[in-house]
């Protein structure tokens, strides 16, 4: 299709508040690769913004959802539960990090998610006030908002935001935040501000997705474990886009050592079905009262059934290790195109395991964000058969998410296309 007839089609139907980032009409896809209403093929390097870390459709999955159609796709598990609930809650509360008695419940988005392990955090430390981290991305719905750490787009215009919700600098060495600047921020927070006793939960990602891939350091998740236990504070992090195997651990935090209180995830949970999830101690998860939490298409079993076979899938096909090996593989090739000589405008090259990006700037001195320019990669690797998106506090970071399961030869090529349309978007001013 005509990209200006489809954005004419979407502009007459769909309010402009949800923006589209690669102007394709997708038609079909397998694995890391998508093919649009002409047939044109496209490497894709977003993965439906880290879903799709088993890769589009993949066999076992599609199996597995075809078999549950068979059986019911819907009862509302508040009416009359179903297996795959069941089963799903106790494999999770077997892979999420802690030595302790653990409950899950079911959602359908990361926003819900992150919103129910507010009212979770609230409910079993009887506090109202939550702290989150600048550059951070909780979700769209008006709590998570509110914990979000950034103006535009997400803010703009929805005001006012929930009360008793501060924000922390989150870490960020290429922008000069240090652990020790973030955990002074915190102190002064403490004094200026709120007093811890009445703090509920902070809430983190371990690394920061729309933010810009910026990675907590280690030391910084221990602290914050650390002072949350001193002050009775519940430790929230959310997994939203790194768990499930992204980051080359099932969830980030394992590579501090660090087991929180409650973990929100969703995403590649069930592998592109609408999935979330929180996780945690089983005394704060019993918090809420008979009734207080559910939702009529939480844990849909077509979703549940989809998303135990993406926990095969990851075990069975090692995809752990293969994400730290993609990670090592996309980390090398952008270092090479920063230091290479060519490509000035790539400032910082950052990320954990496979979840890397380049963050472009105009100017290395000065390290001025270059915004324009990363939407004109993103155009220019669309026009060559790559769709690649954004993120970043200031828009200018490129993110890679491409599918664990994709092929070395496809990474490859992806990789090429991304160095090409880069050095066309430099070349072009």
């Amino acid at each position: 299709m005509n990209h200006s007839n489809l954005q004419a089609r979407i502009a007459a139907a769909i309010p402009r508040g949800l923006s589209v980032a690669v102007p394709i009409l997708a038609e079909r896809a397998s694995n890391a690769e998508v093919w649009d209403s002409d047939g044109r093929r496209y490497i894709d390097f977003a993965g439906g913004i880290s879903v799709l870390n088993v890769g589009h459709r993949h066999p076992r999955v599609i199996a597995a959802v075809e078999e549950q159609l068979r059986k019911l796709t819907h009862t509302c598990f508040q009416v009359t539960p179903y297996e795959p609930y069941i089963r799903l809650a106790e494999r999770l509360n077997q892979i999420v990090p802690g030595a302790f008695s653990k409950k899950t419940i079911l959602f359908s988005t990361g926003a819900e998610a992150v919103e129910n392990a507010i009212k979770i955090a609230r409910c079993y430390t009887g506090r109202p006030a939550i702290i989150a981290f600048s550059g951070a991305f909780h979700g769209r719905t008006m709590m998570a908002l509110a914990l979000t750490g950034k103006m535009a787009p997400y803010k703009v215009g929805f005001g006012p935001m929930f009360p008793d919700v501060f924000h922390a600098p989150f870490p960020s060495p290429y922008r000069g935040v240090s652990t020790a600047d973030s955990l002074r921020a915190l102190d002064a927070l403490f004094m200026s501000a709120v007093d811890p006793a009445r703090v509920a939960a902070i809430i983190i990602e371990p690394v920061q997705g729309e933010g810009g891939f910026h990675v907590a350091p280690f030391d910084f998740l221990r602290e914050l474990r650390a002072l949350c236990d001193r002050h009775g504070i519940v430790f929230v992090a959310d997994e939203v886009q790194t768990g499930f195997g992204r980051t080359g651990r099932m969830f980030a935090v394992e590579h501090a050592g660090v087991a929180p209180d409650l973990i929100a995830m969703a995403k590649s949970l069930a592998g592109g079905f609408p999935l979330s999830a929180v996780t945690g101690r089983a005394e704060v998860m019993d918090a809420p009262a008979p009734g207080g939490l559910g939702g009529t298409y939480a844990g849909s079993p077509v979703a549940c059934a989809a998303a135990l076979a993406v926990l095969d899938v990851m075990k069975d096909e090692n995809l752990l290790a293969r994400a730290e090996n993609l990670g090592a593989t996309v980390a090398q090739r952008l270092r090479a195109m920063r230091d290479g000589g060519r490509l000035q405008c790539i400032g910082d090259v950052r990320g954990l395991g496979a979840m890397q990006a380049m963050e472009l700037v105009n100017d290395h001195a000065t390290k001025e964000p270059a915004p324009e320019l990363a939407k004109k990669v993103v155009a220019n690797s669309a026009a060559r058969g790559l769709i690649v998106i954004s993120c970043g506090v200031y828009s200018n970071v490129i993110r890679i998410m491409v599918p664990l399961t994709a092929s070395a030869e496809t990474v490859d090529e992806g990789l090429a296309i991304l160095e090409s349309a880069l050095a066309d978007a430099t070349a072009a001013g």
